[in-house]
């Protein structure tokens, strides 16, 4: 039985790396593509063309934005990623798991999971994959790795409706631009308002009933228990710091001129970062070019396409090519499962 399960294994595993090549390419193409130029030349039908012209145009991209620019991008993507290895030592510390497993071990399942789970959408099943085999490696059950999953996943849920909630309250009319994809939400300033107010309400609520200890609350047959305050505290500090450091790529490499203000990339980034994992779609395609052209309209297009494709290659991209030699030297290294 064991064998078979390697067998299956190894097959998740090589569907992985090449959908992974293939998300490459597809992405790098479809982002390239709103230049005009490049658009005309990558319609030629030719592989061997096309990924010379989009290598071309990507290159171009990146040299029109500032060094120093692309040193903040950098840096933020590296908090990003720093943030997304504590939500799991955060579950694991919740668990009362992390006794002999490392940062070091932690970064690295944490940086592959998201890596796969953000480019192949359905982050869940493509992340908890890599969880499980990796955590099982350590001695979790498979009842323990799922909670981890729901753990961390809570955590990046408290962070995005704290943020959320703060740029609603102090920026509601950035819910206004978003009319021409939406009609509907036309809405007033109060009503936006008092929505952020309430998501800040539920967060606070959230802190006061492990603060206070309260009992756990059933839903069916699942008991629900509030973290410890310690815990709590480590969400409030991460959640934020991955999503504002994530938003920072983007932020840094739009031109002064027009720049509406971290506060705006902000919100836009929350709203369609959130949308494009509601639709499932791999790494929001199509749905930030939407709603991050709608609410920044003071910076031309072809400056906000270049500031998402910078995102895409050092928040989605490289750390996608990265974790496909891990997960194969993961594999070499014959590291078994028993529960697994």
């Amino acid at each position: 039985m064991k064998r078979v399960v390697r067998i299956v294994w190894k097959c998740v595993v090589v569907f992985i790396m090449i959908s992974a090549i293939r998300l490459l390419y597809i992405k790098l193409r479809t982002e390239v593509s709103y230049d005009p130029v490049a658009k005309a030349l990558l319609d030629n039908g030719n592989l061997w063309s096309d990924i010379k012209v989009i290598a071309g145009a990507t290159s171009r991209y990146i040299l029109d934005i500032p060094f120093i620019s692309h040193v903040y991008a950098v840096l933020s993507a590296l908090a990003a990623y720093v943030a997304l290895a504590w939500y799991d030592r955060i579950a694991l510390l919740h668990l009362g798991r992390l006794r002999g497993i490392s940062w070091s071990y932690v970064a690295v399942c944490s940086f592959v999971t998201y890596a796969l789970g953000h480019n192949l959408g359905m982050s869940v099943l493509s992340g908890g994959i890599v969880r499980l085999r990796a955590y099982c490696a350590k001695g979790l059950k498979a009842t323990e790795v799922a909670a981890l999953i729901a753990m961390c996943s809570f955590t990046f849920l408290f962070g995005t409706l704290l943020l959320l909630g703060a740029v609603l309250l102090f920026e509601p009319e950035i819910v206004l631009s978003l009319s021409n994809l939406i009609p509907q939400m036309v809405l007033p300033n109060w009503l936006v308002q008092a929505a952020g107010f309430t998501l800040l309400l539920l967060c606070g609520l959230y802190v006061f009933g492990s603060w206070q200890t309260f009992k756990p609350f059933r839903i069916g047959t699942l008991d629900i228990v509030y973290p410890r305050l310690g815990i709590v505290i480590r969400q409030i500090l991460a959640a934020p710091l991955e999503i504002m450091a994530a938003a920072g790529i983007i932020y840094f490499v739009l031109p002064e001129a027009g720049n509406p203000g971290y506060f705006v990339v902000l919100g836009a980034f929350i709203l369609s970062f959130s949308a494009g994992l509601v639709s499932q779609a791999p790494g929001g395609l199509g749905v930030m070019e939407a709603v991050f052209l709608a609410v920044i309209d003071t910076v031309p297009a072809t400056n906000v396409m270049a500031a998402l494709l910078i995102w895409r290659l050092l928040y989605l991209l490289l750390p996608l090519v990265v974790s496909i030699p891990i997960i194969f030297l993961f594999e070499r290294s014959n590291v078994s499962c028993t529960d697994f």
